[in-house]
């Protein structure tokens, strides 16, 4: 059975989501403080980590950097805080994903679903389905219903690094960072011009992507 644990000084938040995580079978753990949940992930190592990065002993940013420090466990932050800034430092820190409060717990239940589909660091399979196409990383080659497409090099490499986390969240500044240097961090413009390309030419309706979805001032996502 998947174990969560659940860190929240809210006891209603707790008991909702203790609630709707044993429905769908999975094993709850929760704690109330930072101090809590890092004795209790060290003492009972979860598959997944739901954080609040409000608590009232320590900051939530130190507590994924605490986690990070040993364990590659998935983290999704569950915070009040919407700034940007915010959700880039966390995510920046090892966070896996950020779902804003209030959320809808069908949102939060598809995410969880998410991240522990793929154990992280696990490579990419060499063939991945996307929509009615298949990319093959291997040899570089996306096939659709009417044949090969191209893609251009700086398009390949964006592919790449999204389809190397499947339904994970990849903040946009590491993309920068990875694809054209630490200098373009700031430069986000880049990417939307590559994914609104990437998504004319694999997306069934690119006005409406079902596969290569932006995370507003954060980052994107490959969703299979």
């Amino acid at each position: 059975m998947t174990q969560v644990l659940v860190v929240d000084d809210e006891p209603q938040m707790l008991r909702a989501l203790k609630i709707n995580l044993h429905a769908r079978r999975y094993s709850v753990l929760t704690a109330a403080t930072g101090t809590e949940a890092l004795e209790s992930a060290g003492r009972t190592p979860p598959d997944l980590v739901l954080l609040d990065l409000g608590l009232p002993d320590l900051d939530g940013m130190d507590i994924i950097r605490g986690l990070r420090a040993w364990s590659a466990v998935p983290i999704i932050v569950l915070s009040g805080r919407t700034d940007a800034r915010e959700k880039v430092d966390a995510l920046d820190a090892g966070a896996d994903d950020y779902l804003t409060k209030p959320f809808v717990m069908e949102e939060l239940l598809a995410r969880l679903r998410a991240v522990l589909r793929r154990p992280a660091g696990e490579a990419a399979p060499p063939r991945i389905a996307l929509g009615g196409h298949t990319v093959d990383l291997a040899a570089s080659v996306v096939t659709g219903p009417d044949g090969p497409l191209r893609l251009t090099p700086t398009e390949w490499k964006i592919l790449r690094l999204l389809l190397a986390s499947p339904g994970r969240l990849v903040p946009g500044k590491q993309l920068l960072r990875e694809i054209w240097g630490p200098d373009a961090e700031n430069h986000g413009n880049y990417l939307r011009v590559y994914l609104a390309g990437l998504r004319r030419k694999l997306e069934p309706d690119p006005t409406r992507p079902r596969h290569l979805i932006t995370e507003p001032g954060i980052g994107y996502r490959f969703e299979p």
